[in-house]
Protein backbone atom coordinates (compact mmCIF):
# COMPACT_ATOMS: atom_id res chain seq x y z
CA UNK A 1 0.00 0.00 0.00
CA UNK A 2 1.28 3.18 -1.18
CA UNK A 3 1.97 5.74 1.55
CA UNK A 4 -0.13 9.36 0.91
CA UNK A 5 2.18 12.29 -0.34
CA UNK A 6 3.26 14.84 2.46
CA UNK A 7 1.48 18.00 1.35
CA UNK A 8 -0.49 16.56 -1.48
CA UNK A 9 -3.49 17.85 -2.40
CA UNK A 10 -7.02 17.02 -1.34
CA UNK A 11 -8.67 14.34 -3.75
CA UNK A 12 -11.31 16.39 -6.69
CA UNK A 13 -14.83 16.00 -6.19
CA UNK A 14 -16.75 14.05 -7.89
CA UNK A 15 -18.17 15.77 -11.52
CA UNK A 16 -21.16 17.07 -10.77
CA UNK A 17 -22.58 16.12 -13.72
CA UNK A 18 -22.21 12.78 -13.22
CA UNK A 19 -25.26 12.53 -10.87
CA UNK A 20 -27.98 13.73 -13.26
CA UNK A 21 -27.52 10.59 -15.21
CA UNK A 22 -31.25 9.02 -13.71
CA UNK A 23 -32.57 12.25 -13.99
CA UNK A 24 -31.77 12.86 -17.32
CA UNK A 25 -32.84 9.41 -17.97
CA UNK A 26 -36.33 9.82 -16.46
CA UNK A 27 -36.89 12.97 -18.99
CA UNK A 28 -35.85 11.47 -21.90
CA UNK A 29 -38.85 9.13 -22.06
CA UNK A 30 -41.33 11.92 -22.44
CA UNK A 31 -43.00 11.52 -25.57
CA UNK A 32 -41.54 14.90 -26.91
CA UNK A 33 -37.92 14.27 -25.86
CA UNK A 34 -35.41 15.61 -23.39
CA UNK A 35 -35.47 19.35 -22.74
CA UNK A 36 -32.11 19.79 -21.22
CA UNK A 37 -30.95 23.19 -19.25
CA UNK A 38 -28.74 21.53 -16.94
CA UNK A 39 -25.42 22.93 -18.75
CA UNK A 40 -25.24 26.52 -20.66
CA UNK A 41 -23.52 24.93 -23.97
CA UNK A 42 -24.16 27.10 -26.62
CA UNK A 43 -26.25 26.12 -29.64
CA UNK A 44 -26.52 28.92 -32.38
CA UNK A 45 -23.97 29.11 -35.10
CA UNK A 46 -21.05 30.76 -34.06
CA UNK A 47 -20.82 34.05 -36.23
CA UNK A 48 -19.66 34.16 -39.92
CA UNK A 49 -16.86 36.98 -38.48
CA UNK A 50 -14.87 34.55 -36.51
CA UNK A 51 -15.60 31.80 -38.89
CA UNK A 52 -14.29 33.69 -41.55
CA UNK A 53 -11.35 34.89 -39.71
CA UNK A 54 -10.77 31.40 -37.99
CA UNK A 55 -10.10 29.97 -41.66
CA UNK A 56 -8.53 32.93 -42.90
CA UNK A 57 -5.73 32.19 -40.63
CA UNK A 58 -5.92 28.09 -40.89
CA UNK A 59 -2.21 28.55 -42.77
CA UNK A 60 -0.52 28.13 -39.31
CA UNK A 61 3.15 26.41 -39.58
CA UNK A 62 4.64 28.40 -36.34
CA UNK A 63 4.06 28.04 -32.79
CA UNK A 64 1.48 30.78 -31.59
CA UNK A 65 2.86 33.27 -29.00
CA UNK A 66 1.26 33.21 -25.56
CA UNK A 67 1.27 36.89 -25.03
CA UNK A 68 -1.38 37.46 -27.87
CA UNK A 69 -1.04 38.82 -31.71
CA UNK A 70 -0.85 42.36 -31.73
CA UNK A 71 -4.40 42.43 -33.28
CA UNK A 72 -5.69 40.81 -30.92
CA UNK A 73 -4.54 42.84 -27.78
CA UNK A 74 -5.27 45.90 -29.61
CA UNK A 75 -8.97 44.61 -30.10
CA UNK A 76 -9.19 43.52 -26.55
CA UNK A 77 -8.04 47.20 -25.06
CA UNK A 78 -10.50 48.64 -27.77
CA UNK A 79 -13.19 46.33 -26.15
CA UNK A 80 -12.47 46.65 -22.68
CA UNK A 81 -12.47 50.45 -23.47
CA UNK A 82 -15.53 50.37 -25.51
CA UNK A 83 -17.87 48.20 -24.20
CA UNK A 84 -17.09 48.03 -20.51
CA UNK A 85 -15.26 51.59 -19.72
CA UNK A 86 -12.20 49.97 -18.74
CA UNK A 87 -8.76 51.33 -19.47
CA UNK A 88 -5.71 49.14 -19.47
CA UNK A 89 -1.96 49.78 -19.16
CA UNK A 90 -0.30 50.23 -22.88
CA UNK A 91 -1.53 46.61 -24.41
CA UNK A 92 1.29 46.46 -26.88
CA UNK A 93 3.74 47.35 -23.90
CA UNK A 94 6.87 45.69 -22.16
CA UNK A 95 4.76 44.65 -19.35
CA UNK A 96 1.77 43.04 -20.55
CA UNK A 97 -1.93 43.88 -18.88
CA UNK A 98 -3.60 41.36 -20.92
CA UNK A 99 -3.12 38.14 -22.41
CA UNK A 100 -5.09 35.17 -24.23
CA UNK A 101 -5.97 32.37 -22.62
CA UNK A 102 -7.83 28.61 -23.52
CA UNK A 103 -10.89 29.66 -22.56
CA UNK A 104 -11.67 30.99 -19.19
CA UNK A 105 -12.48 27.45 -17.57
CA UNK A 106 -8.84 26.48 -17.62
CA UNK A 107 -7.08 30.11 -15.95
CA UNK A 108 -9.75 29.56 -12.97
CA UNK A 109 -8.69 25.91 -12.61
CA UNK A 110 -5.06 26.74 -13.03
CA UNK A 111 -5.01 30.22 -11.55
CA UNK A 112 -3.93 29.46 -7.99
CA UNK A 113 -0.91 27.27 -9.53
CA UNK A 114 -0.23 29.90 -12.31
CA UNK A 115 0.16 32.47 -9.13
CA UNK A 116 3.03 30.33 -7.15
CA UNK A 117 0.45 29.81 -4.75
CA UNK A 118 0.25 26.11 -4.38
CA UNK A 119 0.32 24.19 -0.97
CA UNK A 120 1.04 25.25 2.81
CA UNK A 121 -1.77 26.42 4.97
CA UNK A 122 -3.15 29.37 2.42
CA UNK A 123 -6.69 29.64 1.39
CA UNK A 124 -8.66 30.71 -1.59
CA UNK A 125 -12.43 32.76 -1.02
CA UNK A 126 -14.85 32.10 -3.79
CA UNK A 127 -18.61 32.93 -3.43
CA UNK A 128 -21.35 31.25 -0.67
CA UNK A 129 -22.82 30.31 -4.55
CA UNK A 130 -20.37 29.93 -6.72
CA UNK A 131 -18.98 28.11 -10.02
CA UNK A 132 -17.10 24.51 -8.47
CA UNK A 133 -14.10 25.43 -10.56
CA UNK A 134 -13.05 28.06 -8.34
CA UNK A 135 -12.90 24.96 -5.68
CA UNK A 136 -11.45 22.55 -8.12
CA UNK A 137 -8.25 25.31 -8.70
CA UNK A 138 -7.65 25.75 -5.36
CA UNK A 139 -7.93 21.70 -4.41
CA UNK A 140 -5.21 21.10 -7.09
CA UNK A 141 -3.59 23.33 -5.53
CA UNK A 142 -3.77 22.18 -2.51
CA UNK A 143 -5.39 25.17 -0.74
CA UNK A 144 -8.30 25.70 1.40
CA UNK A 145 -11.08 27.10 0.09
CA UNK A 146 -13.63 29.67 2.12
CA UNK A 147 -17.24 30.63 0.96
CA UNK A 148 -17.84 34.30 1.71
CA UNK A 149 -20.05 36.83 -0.17
CA UNK A 150 -18.19 39.47 1.83
CA UNK A 151 -14.62 40.29 3.18
CA UNK A 152 -13.84 38.49 6.15
CA UNK A 153 -12.65 39.90 8.96
CA UNK A 154 -10.25 37.88 9.42
CA UNK A 155 -7.24 37.77 6.69
CA UNK A 156 -5.04 35.71 8.10
CA UNK A 157 -4.07 33.22 5.26
CA UNK A 158 -5.74 34.35 2.38
CA UNK A 159 -4.14 34.39 -0.47
CA UNK A 160 -6.37 34.79 -3.47
CA UNK A 161 -9.95 36.11 -3.83
CA UNK A 162 -12.25 35.07 -6.49
CA UNK A 163 -15.54 36.93 -7.21
CA UNK A 164 -18.26 36.28 -9.62
CA UNK A 165 -20.57 39.13 -11.18
CA UNK A 166 -22.59 38.21 -12.68
CA UNK A 167 -22.86 35.05 -10.83
CA UNK A 168 -23.10 31.74 -12.16
CA UNK A 169 -25.49 30.48 -11.20
CA UNK A 170 -27.65 32.44 -9.88
CA UNK A 171 -27.08 35.95 -12.05
CA UNK A 172 -26.33 38.29 -9.20
CA UNK A 173 -24.83 40.98 -9.77
CA UNK A 174 -22.53 43.14 -7.20
CA UNK A 175 -22.98 46.72 -6.93
CA UNK A 176 -20.46 49.15 -7.36
CA UNK A 177 -20.18 49.93 -3.61
CA UNK A 178 -19.69 45.66 -2.98
CA UNK A 179 -16.94 45.46 -5.59
CA UNK A 180 -14.99 48.65 -4.42
CA UNK A 181 -15.15 46.89 -0.56
CA UNK A 182 -13.25 43.90 -1.37
CA UNK A 183 -11.17 45.70 -3.99
CA UNK A 184 -10.08 47.92 -1.00
CA UNK A 185 -9.61 44.28 1.44
CA UNK A 186 -7.59 43.06 -1.15
CA UNK A 187 -5.11 45.70 -0.97
CA UNK A 188 -5.10 46.42 2.46
CA UNK A 189 -4.37 42.68 2.88
CA UNK A 190 -1.88 42.45 -0.33
CA UNK A 191 -4.71 39.69 -1.51
CA UNK A 192 -5.08 39.52 -4.88
CA UNK A 193 -8.75 39.90 -5.79
CA UNK A 194 -9.93 38.10 -9.48
CA UNK A 195 -13.23 38.97 -10.91
CA UNK A 196 -14.59 36.14 -13.38
CA UNK A 197 -17.03 38.22 -15.39
CA UNK A 198 -17.89 36.06 -18.12
CA UNK A 199 -21.79 37.12 -18.37
CA UNK A 200 -20.75 40.73 -18.36
CA UNK A 201 -22.38 42.01 -21.51
CA UNK A 202 -25.42 39.59 -20.34
CA UNK A 203 -26.99 42.38 -17.95
CA UNK A 204 -30.58 42.51 -18.14
CA UNK A 205 -32.44 44.35 -15.00
CA UNK A 206 -29.22 45.82 -14.23
CA UNK A 207 -25.92 47.13 -15.97
CA UNK A 208 -22.63 45.14 -14.43
CA UNK A 209 -19.11 46.72 -13.43
CA UNK A 210 -16.36 45.25 -14.45
CA UNK A 211 -14.05 45.33 -11.17
CA UNK A 212 -10.96 47.42 -13.61
CA UNK A 213 -14.12 49.90 -14.09
CA UNK A 214 -12.89 53.83 -12.84
CA UNK A 215 -15.72 54.05 -10.86
CA UNK A 216 -14.50 50.42 -8.28
CA UNK A 217 -10.89 50.81 -9.08
CA UNK A 218 -10.14 54.44 -9.38
CA UNK A 219 -7.87 54.01 -12.47
CA UNK A 220 -5.18 51.67 -10.73
CA UNK A 221 -5.37 48.05 -11.42
CA UNK A 222 -2.85 47.48 -8.69
CA UNK A 223 -4.25 43.48 -7.07
CA UNK A 224 -6.82 43.26 -9.31
CA UNK A 225 -7.71 40.50 -12.74
CA UNK A 226 -10.53 40.33 -14.53
CA UNK A 227 -11.31 37.08 -17.01
CA UNK A 228 -13.47 37.39 -19.66
CA UNK A 229 -14.90 34.93 -22.38
CA UNK A 230 -15.87 35.04 -25.85
CA UNK A 231 -18.33 31.26 -24.95
CA UNK A 232 -21.54 32.98 -24.50
CA UNK A 233 -21.29 36.67 -25.97
CA UNK A 234 -19.74 35.51 -29.57
CA UNK A 235 -21.15 31.72 -29.38
CA UNK A 236 -17.68 30.15 -29.73
CA UNK A 237 -17.36 28.13 -26.46
CA UNK A 238 -15.87 25.51 -29.26
CA UNK A 239 -13.18 27.79 -30.11
CA UNK A 240 -12.05 28.07 -26.07
CA UNK A 241 -11.03 31.40 -26.30
CA UNK A 242 -10.88 33.39 -23.32
CA UNK A 243 -9.06 36.42 -21.84
CA UNK A 244 -7.09 37.85 -18.80
CA UNK A 245 -6.55 41.59 -17.91
CA UNK A 246 -5.44 43.62 -14.98
CA UNK A 247 -2.58 44.56 -12.35
CA UNK A 248 0.39 44.40 -15.46
CA UNK A 249 2.67 42.66 -12.65
CA UNK A 250 0.37 39.76 -11.71
CA UNK A 251 -0.30 39.52 -15.61
CA UNK A 252 2.91 39.17 -16.31
CA UNK A 253 3.68 36.23 -13.71
CA UNK A 254 1.08 34.66 -15.21
CA UNK A 255 2.36 35.10 -18.75
CA UNK A 256 5.53 33.51 -17.69
CA UNK A 257 4.79 30.26 -16.49
CA UNK A 258 1.75 29.61 -19.60
CA UNK A 259 5.02 30.29 -21.38
CA UNK A 260 7.06 27.09 -19.64
CA UNK A 261 3.53 25.21 -19.78
CA UNK A 262 3.02 25.92 -23.45
CA UNK A 263 -0.94 27.05 -22.20
CA UNK A 264 -0.80 28.55 -26.25
CA UNK A 265 -3.95 29.86 -28.13
CA UNK A 266 -3.49 28.63 -31.46
CA UNK A 267 -2.83 31.70 -34.08
CA UNK A 268 -6.40 30.81 -35.78
CA UNK A 269 -8.35 30.83 -33.16
CA UNK A 270 -6.49 34.70 -32.00
CA UNK A 271 -7.42 36.05 -35.21
CA UNK A 272 -10.75 34.79 -34.52
CA UNK A 273 -10.75 36.45 -31.06
CA UNK A 274 -9.50 39.85 -32.46
CA UNK A 275 -12.16 39.99 -35.10
CA UNK A 276 -14.77 38.68 -32.27
CA UNK A 277 -13.66 41.77 -29.81
CA UNK A 278 -13.70 44.19 -33.15
CA UNK A 279 -17.29 43.89 -33.86
CA UNK A 280 -19.98 44.28 -31.57
CA UNK A 281 -23.02 43.92 -33.69
CA UNK A 282 -22.77 39.86 -33.57
CA UNK A 283 -22.58 40.28 -29.64
CA UNK A 284 -25.93 42.57 -29.94
CA UNK A 285 -28.08 40.24 -31.73
CA UNK A 286 -26.65 36.75 -29.86
CA UNK A 287 -28.20 38.70 -26.81
CA UNK A 288 -31.41 39.44 -28.03
CA UNK A 289 -32.14 35.64 -28.95
CA UNK A 290 -31.01 35.29 -24.90
CA UNK A 291 -33.41 38.13 -24.10
CA UNK A 292 -36.62 36.74 -25.80
CA UNK A 293 -35.67 32.73 -24.52
CA UNK A 294 -35.85 34.62 -20.78
CA UNK A 295 -38.79 36.45 -20.97
CA UNK A 296 -40.28 33.75 -22.18
CA UNK A 297 -38.90 30.80 -19.74
CA UNK A 298 -39.21 33.15 -16.87
CA UNK A 299 -43.03 33.76 -17.39
CA UNK A 300 -43.64 29.64 -17.84
CA UNK A 301 -41.33 28.84 -14.74
CA UNK A 302 -43.27 31.52 -12.55
CA UNK A 303 -46.50 30.47 -14.01
CA UNK A 304 -45.57 26.91 -12.81
CA UNK A 305 -45.77 27.89 -9.09
CA UNK A 306 -41.88 28.74 -8.71
CA UNK A 307 -39.70 31.74 -7.59
CA UNK A 308 -36.93 33.28 -9.25
CA UNK A 309 -34.19 35.05 -7.39
CA UNK A 310 -31.68 37.13 -8.32
CA UNK A 311 -30.60 36.12 -12.30
CA UNK A 312 -30.72 39.72 -13.20
CA UNK A 313 -28.21 38.88 -15.51
CA UNK A 314 -26.42 36.04 -17.14
CA UNK A 315 -27.14 33.01 -19.02
CA UNK A 316 -29.73 30.99 -15.97
CA UNK A 317 -32.63 31.47 -14.20
CA UNK A 318 -32.56 30.60 -10.29
CA UNK A 319 -35.71 29.19 -9.38
CA UNK A 320 -36.78 27.81 -5.92
CA UNK A 321 -39.83 26.09 -4.74
CA UNK A 322 -38.68 26.57 -1.31
CA UNK A 323 -37.89 22.52 -1.33
CA UNK A 324 -34.95 20.08 -1.42
CA UNK A 325 -32.97 21.07 -5.05
CA UNK A 326 -33.28 17.39 -5.78
CA UNK A 327 -37.23 17.17 -5.04
CA UNK A 328 -37.56 19.90 -7.72
CA UNK A 329 -35.01 18.08 -10.54
CA UNK A 330 -37.57 14.91 -10.05
CA UNK A 331 -40.52 16.64 -10.82
CA UNK A 332 -38.77 18.69 -13.73
CA UNK A 333 -37.55 15.74 -15.12
CA UNK A 334 -41.41 14.59 -15.16
CA UNK A 335 -41.78 16.79 -17.66
CA UNK A 336 -39.15 15.93 -19.82
CA UNK A 337 -37.21 19.11 -18.54
CA UNK A 338 -33.38 18.72 -17.17
CA UNK A 339 -31.86 21.13 -14.61
CA UNK A 340 -29.01 21.96 -12.93
CA UNK A 341 -29.21 21.11 -8.73
CA UNK A 342 -28.26 24.08 -6.79
CA UNK A 343 -26.08 22.38 -4.40
CA UNK A 344 -23.94 21.78 -7.61
CA UNK A 345 -22.74 24.95 -6.39
CA UNK A 346 -22.37 25.04 -2.52
CA UNK A 347 -24.58 23.99 0.72
CA UNK A 348 -26.14 27.44 0.43
CA UNK A 349 -27.81 26.51 -3.23
CA UNK A 350 -29.39 23.48 -2.05
CA UNK A 351 -33.14 24.98 -2.28
CA UNK A 352 -33.10 25.70 -6.43
CA UNK A 353 -32.16 25.05 -9.49
CA UNK A 354 -30.50 26.55 -12.43
CA UNK A 355 -32.12 26.49 -15.80
CA UNK A 356 -30.27 27.29 -18.89
CA UNK A 357 -31.41 29.47 -21.42
CA UNK A 358 -29.10 28.18 -24.09
CA UNK A 359 -31.35 25.39 -25.41
CA UNK A 360 -32.51 26.21 -29.04
CA UNK A 361 -36.24 28.43 -29.70
CA UNK A 362 -37.68 25.57 -30.36
CA UNK A 363 -36.57 23.51 -27.29
CA UNK A 364 -37.37 26.55 -25.10
CA UNK A 365 -41.10 26.41 -26.48
CA UNK A 366 -41.30 22.93 -25.46
CA UNK A 367 -40.42 23.46 -21.70
CA UNK A 368 -42.59 26.81 -22.18
CA UNK A 369 -45.47 24.41 -23.17
CA UNK A 370 -44.58 21.20 -20.36
CA UNK A 371 -44.50 23.65 -18.12
CA UNK A 372 -47.86 25.81 -18.35
CA UNK A 373 -49.93 22.76 -20.04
Amino acid sequence: MTAPVPGAPRALPDFPWDSLAGARARAARHPGGVVDLSIGTPVDSTPAVLREALAGAADAPGYPTALGTVPLRTAAAGWLARRLGVHVADPLGAEPSLIPTVGSKELVALLPTLLGLQGGASTVVVPEVAYPTYEVGAVLAGLAVRRSDTPPADAAGVSLVWLNSPGNPHGRVLTVDQLRAWVSWGRAHSVPVVADECYITLGWDVEPRSILHPDVAGGDHTGLLAVHSLSKQSTAAGYRSGLLSGDPALVRRIWEVRRHLGLLVPSPVQAAIAAALDDDSHVDAQRERYRRRRDRLAAAVRAAGMRIDHSEAGLYLWATRDEDCWATIERLAALGIVAAPGSFYGPAGARHVRMALTAADERIDAAVERLTG
